[in-house]
Protein backbone atom coordinates (compact mmCIF):
# COMPACT_ATOMS: atom_id res chain seq x y z
CA UNK A 1 0.00 0.00 0.00
CA UNK A 2 1.16 3.72 -0.90
CA UNK A 3 2.93 5.54 1.77
CA UNK A 4 0.20 8.37 3.22
CA UNK A 5 0.77 11.98 4.53
CA UNK A 6 -1.90 14.40 5.79
CA UNK A 7 -2.21 17.77 3.19
CA UNK A 8 -1.95 19.61 6.69
CA UNK A 9 -0.04 18.81 9.98
CA UNK A 10 -3.28 20.05 11.99
CA UNK A 11 -5.67 17.31 9.89
CA UNK A 12 -6.62 14.39 11.83
CA UNK A 13 -9.23 13.62 9.05
CA UNK A 14 -8.47 13.21 5.72
CA UNK A 15 -7.58 14.27 2.86
CA UNK A 16 -4.48 12.66 2.57
CA UNK A 17 -2.01 12.66 -0.04
CA UNK A 18 -0.40 9.66 -1.39
CA UNK A 19 3.38 10.23 -2.63
CA UNK A 20 2.51 10.09 -6.03
CA UNK A 21 0.40 13.14 -5.45
CA UNK A 22 -3.09 11.06 -5.67
CA UNK A 23 -5.56 12.61 -3.12
CA UNK A 24 -7.17 9.87 -0.87
CA UNK A 25 -10.82 11.31 0.45
CA UNK A 26 -12.75 10.64 3.48
CA UNK A 27 -15.07 8.64 1.40
CA UNK A 28 -12.09 6.85 -0.59
CA UNK A 29 -10.89 5.51 2.65
CA UNK A 30 -14.32 4.50 3.74
CA UNK A 31 -14.69 2.46 0.51
CA UNK A 32 -10.95 1.10 1.00
CA UNK A 33 -11.63 -0.18 4.79
CA UNK A 34 -15.55 -1.86 3.65
CA UNK A 35 -13.52 -3.80 1.06
CA UNK A 36 -10.83 -4.91 3.58
CA UNK A 37 -13.53 -5.83 6.36
CA UNK A 38 -15.50 -8.17 3.60
CA UNK A 39 -15.86 -11.41 3.90
CA UNK A 40 -14.39 -12.50 0.18
CA UNK A 41 -11.47 -10.37 1.34
CA UNK A 42 -7.92 -12.47 0.67
CA UNK A 43 -4.66 -11.09 0.84
CA UNK A 44 -3.29 -14.88 0.11
CA UNK A 45 -3.73 -14.37 -3.46
CA UNK A 46 -1.64 -10.58 -3.53
CA UNK A 47 1.30 -10.77 -5.61
CA UNK A 48 4.37 -9.38 -4.02
CA UNK A 49 5.50 -5.82 -5.22
CA UNK A 50 9.27 -5.55 -5.62
CA UNK A 51 10.67 -1.80 -4.62
CA UNK A 52 13.49 -0.57 -7.06
CA UNK A 53 15.05 -1.27 -10.44
CA UNK A 54 14.64 -4.83 -11.59
CA UNK A 55 17.56 -7.12 -11.52
CA UNK A 56 19.39 -7.08 -14.60
CA UNK A 57 20.25 -10.93 -13.97
CA UNK A 58 18.21 -14.33 -14.27
CA UNK A 59 19.38 -15.22 -10.53
CA UNK A 60 17.54 -12.08 -9.32
CA UNK A 61 20.15 -9.43 -7.82
CA UNK A 62 22.17 -7.28 -9.36
CA UNK A 63 25.03 -6.02 -7.15
CA UNK A 64 25.70 -2.06 -7.35
CA UNK A 65 29.39 -1.50 -8.52
CA UNK A 66 30.81 2.51 -7.58
CA UNK A 67 33.95 3.62 -8.83
CA UNK A 68 35.88 6.92 -8.94
CA UNK A 69 37.42 8.22 -11.93
CA UNK A 70 39.38 11.49 -13.08
CA UNK A 71 36.75 14.18 -14.69
CA UNK A 72 38.02 14.07 -17.91
CA UNK A 73 37.42 10.17 -18.44
CA UNK A 74 34.25 11.13 -16.44
CA UNK A 75 32.87 13.54 -18.95
CA UNK A 76 33.78 12.05 -21.90
CA UNK A 77 31.79 9.08 -20.30
CA UNK A 78 28.77 10.81 -20.21
CA UNK A 79 29.11 12.93 -23.85
CA UNK A 80 29.46 9.11 -25.15
CA UNK A 81 26.93 8.04 -23.44
CA UNK A 82 24.44 10.47 -24.51
CA UNK A 83 25.69 10.60 -28.30
CA UNK A 84 24.04 6.89 -27.80
CA UNK A 85 20.99 8.08 -25.94
CA UNK A 86 22.15 5.34 -23.15
CA UNK A 87 22.90 5.45 -19.87
CA UNK A 88 26.25 5.92 -18.13
CA UNK A 89 25.15 3.09 -16.35
CA UNK A 90 24.59 0.91 -19.35
CA UNK A 91 27.64 2.40 -21.01
CA UNK A 92 30.29 1.00 -17.94
CA UNK A 93 28.39 -2.03 -17.90
CA UNK A 94 29.06 -2.32 -21.65
CA UNK A 95 32.54 -1.30 -21.35
CA UNK A 96 33.85 -3.78 -18.72
CA UNK A 97 32.00 -6.72 -20.25
CA UNK A 98 34.33 -5.75 -23.01
CA UNK A 99 37.46 -5.65 -21.39
CA UNK A 100 36.31 -8.92 -19.06
CA UNK A 101 35.86 -11.18 -22.44
CA UNK A 102 39.17 -10.04 -24.43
Amino acid sequence: MAKVRKTKASDEEGPWVTRSGTVITEEDAERMADEFESEDFDPTHWKRRYVGRPSLSTAGRSPRVSFRAPMDLYKAAWKRADKEGRSLSDLTREALQRYLDS
